[in-house]
C-alpha cells in the first residue's frame, strides 16, 4: 500500500486479506516476529492517544521494527501548516520540511491529526492529513484524522468476523448517537458506518435531529451496502433501532452546526441527554453485543452494567487493535511470500 488514509482507497482484496491476518496475528501473537528487523515506524500524535499508541508501538516492535513517536508541541517545534505564507509568527517548522525528514528516516510514517472544529470543509475533506501524505516519500498509516478512523475499522471488522462466525452479513448493526458534554469528531462514526456497510450488514443510524453524518459519507455506505447485499437506513427512534439489533455500536459527535453556531449546537446536543445505550434498551435487541471504540464515559454514553455484565466487545475492540496494526503493518511493508502462507495453520473464509 502507497498510504492507508481511508479505507475506501483500498480495494476489496486487500480489505478481506487484512481481515483474514488480523485473525491469525490473533490467534499466533508471535507470528511473523522481527518480520521487519531494520524497519522503522515514525508516529506522529498530534492528539491524545492510548489504544492507538501502545497498539501501533506493540505492533511494530513485536514485528522488528523500531518505533519512533513524535509529539509535537511537547519537546519539538511548532509546525505550519499554510503554504505560501511567510511564517513570521511562532512556528519554527513547515509540515513539509517536518515530514520529509521523517521519512528519509523511518519506513513508514503514521499521524493522528484530530478535527480542528473551525471549518467544515477542511474537517471533512481531510485537507490537513492529505497534506502530510503529500510531502512523505514513504507510506503513511491515518491513525485517526479528522474524517476518518481506518484502524480502528479493521479492527471491529475483524472482531465482527469472530463474533458471527466469518459472516455478519445480514446481521443487524445500529449506529448509536450518545449525548457527550463535548461536540466529538466524526471520524469514529465514519469509519464505522462505512466499515459495517462494506461487511453487508443491515445498518440503522440512530440518532437525534441536527446530528447527521456528512451526505458523502453516506452516499459511499450506500454504495457499500447494496454491493455487499446489505442495507443502510436513519432513524431518530433509538428505541425502534434497538428492537432486534444484533450490534449496538455507541459513539457520540457533534452536529455540523458546530462550525457556523456553537451555541445553538451545544444547546441542541444538552437538550438530547437521554440518548445513552442503557440495559433495557439493550433488553430489546435480539441478544444484541455492545461496542464502542473507547474511551467510555460510563453513565454518560452508557451504563456500568452494559460494559460489566454484557454482552460487550468493547474490550475485544482494543484488543484487536494489536492484531489489526500488525495486518496493516504487513500490508504496508509488503505481503506474505508464498512460503509464508504455506505454513500458516489456520485459515479464515
Amino acid at each position: 500500500m502507497r498510504h492507508l488514509l481511508d479505507w475506501l482507497d483500498i480495494d476489496e482484496t486487500t480489505w478481506q486479506s487484512c481481515i483474514r491476518e488480523a485473525h491469525r496475528f490473533a490467534d499466533h501473537r508471535s507470528l511473523h516476529a522481527n518480520r521487519f528487523l531494520g524497519k522503522a515506524l515514525g508516529m506522529v500524535f498530534f492528539n491524545d492517544s492510548l489504544r492507538t499508541r501502545v497498539s501501533m508501538e506493540l505492533a511494530a516492535t513485536e514485528l522488528g521494527a523500531n518505533p519512533v513517536v513524535v509529539t509535537p508541541g511537547s519537546g519539538t517545534w511548532g509546525f505550519a501548516w499554510e503554504d505560501g505564507q511567510a511564517m513570521t509568527g511562532g512556528e519554527a517548522e513547515h509540515i513539509r520540511e517536518a515530514v520529509g525528514v521523517l521519512s528519509r528516516y523511518c519506513h513508514g510514517l503514521g499521524v493522528r491529526l484530530f478535527a480542528e472544529g473551525l471549518d467544515r470543509e477542511r474537517d471533512v475533506s481531510d485537507a490537513r492529513l492529505k497534506v502530510f501524505a503529500a510531502a512523505s516519500d514513504v507510506p503513511v498509516l491515518n491513525l485517526e484524522s479528522a474524517a476518518r478512523h481506518p484502524c480502528q475499522a479493521l479492527a471491529d471488522a475483524s472482531v465482527l468476523h469472530r463474533t458471527f462466525d466469518g459472516n455478519p452479513a445480514g446481521k443487524k448493526f445500529v449506529l448509536h448517537w450518545t449525548w457527550h458534554p463535548k461536540a466529538l469528531p466524526m471520524a469514529v462514526p465514519n469509519s464505522t458506518l462505512l466499515m459495517a456497510s462494506r461487511l453487508g450488514m443491515d445498518v440503522v443510524v440512530a440518532r437525534p435531529e441536527g446530528f447527521g453524518l456528512d451526505e458523502e459519507v453516506m452516499e459511499a455506505a450506500r454504495r457499500q451496502a447494496a454491493a455487499h447485499g446489505g442495507s443502510v437506513t436513519v432513524t431518530t427512534d433509538a428505541d425502534a433501532a434497538a428492537d432486534g439489533a444484533h450490534v449496538v455500536y455507541a459513539k457520540a459527535w457533534g452536529g455540523f452546526e458546530r462550525y457556523h453556531d456553537p451555541s445553538a449546537e451545544e444547546s441542541r446536543r444538552h437538550a438530547n441527554r437521554d440518548w445513552r445505550v442503557s440495559s433495557s434498551r439493550m433488553a430489546c435487541t435480539d441478544q444484541g453485543m455492545f461496542m464502542h471504540c473507547l474511551p467510555v464515559r460510563r453513565g454518560v454514553v452508557v451504563d456500568d452494567a452494559v460494559l460489566d455484565e454484557g454482552p460487550s466487545l468493547h474490550l475485544d475492540q482494543a484488543e484487536f487493535r494489536l492484531h489489526a496494526q500488525k495486518a496493516i503493518l504487513s500490508m504496508m511493508w509488503g505481503g506474505e511470500t508464498a512460503a509464508e502462507a504455506a505454513s500458516a495453520t489456520t485459515s479464515y473464509s
